[in-house]
């Protein structure tokens, strides 16, 4: 036999594999990073929650960015996709701190809307402004999240999550927010 019908030569890709998952989630793996299984699993629990919320929070964004109208679609166009690229950053960050933690992150976008508390929009276009407010309501779900989950968290000594979730969710949301909230403010666009 030939390495190009071997089963193991010629750089055939092993296709359609099949297997038994490895570690269920909801469980942790040991890691010796200094904290005991009951307080990286409560991490995990809190992080995965956040995750899911900030998953569904950069959906929200790149639907939004994809559906703004009017006089101000460019620049919230091009805001809400920045918006959108930090998110994204923080939801591979968190996802990291679980793994790290020896926990399974939620990345199946089915299981993430199982775990958000964030409410469904509807599926088509609403007004921009009731757009922005969606995106708000979600940012203060999750700054409530994650500000209690930070001090729990502290108060276990898991300081690595409580900084990632000051950090990173905390200051990036609030900075969001107020992006957001002065689009909102009713001034007219040609007379003072």
């Amino acid at each position: 036999m030939d390495t190009l019908t071997s089963p193991h030569g010629g750089g055939q890709p092993l296709l359609h594999q099949k297997g038994a998952e490895t570690q269920a989630f909801g469980t942790l793996k040991q890691l010796p990073i200094g904290l005991g299984h009951d307080t990286r699993m409560y991490a995990c629990q809190r992080l995965n929650r956040v995750l899911a919320d900030t998953q569904i929070l950069h959906s929200l964004y790149k639907k939004h960015h994809w559906l703004m109208r009017g006089a101000t679609f460019y620049s919230l166009h091009l805001m809400l996709d920045k918006h959108a690229e930090a998110q994204l950053a923080i939801v591979d960050a968190l996802a990291e701190r679980v793994q790290s933690l020896g926990g399974v992150a939620v990345g199946d976008p089915r299981h993430v809307a199982e775990l958000t508390s964030i409410p469904r929009p509807p599926d088509g276009v609403e007004p921009v402004p009731v757009m922005l407010s969606r995106l708000l309501d979600a940012h203060e779900r999750i700054l409530i999240d994650a500000r209690d989950a930070a001090a729990r968290l502290s108060a276990e000594g898991d300081e690595g999550s409580a900084d990632l979730l000051v950090s990173d969710v905390v200051r990036t949301g609030e900075a969001q927010v107020w992006f957001l909230a002065e689009h909102l403010v009713d001034t007219p666009l040609v007379r003072g």
